[in-house]
């Protein structure tokens, strides 16, 4: 599985999965659109953990840099 996700994209991931979490153990997001929020923080901080994302991997996205050196030899 080669890696897809940049560090900026994987900061903002997990930037935005702290976020949500806070969001919704403060009940400024509660109830059933709550709980269902709750798994976009799951997803961010595994993907982010990995360095792979399925959804871009469907689309063929990548936002991480491309290796120079390997493009050399």
């Amino acid at each position: 599985m080669k890696t897809n996700i940049g560090l900026v994209d994987r900061g903002l991931r997990i930037f935005l999965s702290i976020l949500l979490v806070d969001l919704y153990l403060k009940h400024t997001i509660s109830g059933m659109i709550g709980i269902v929020l709750l798994a976009i923080p799951v997803f961010f901080f595994i993907t982010s953990f990995i360095g792979y994302c399925p959804v871009y991997y469907f689309f063929r996205i990548s936002t991480k840099k491309k290796d120079i050196q390997s493009h050399h030899q």
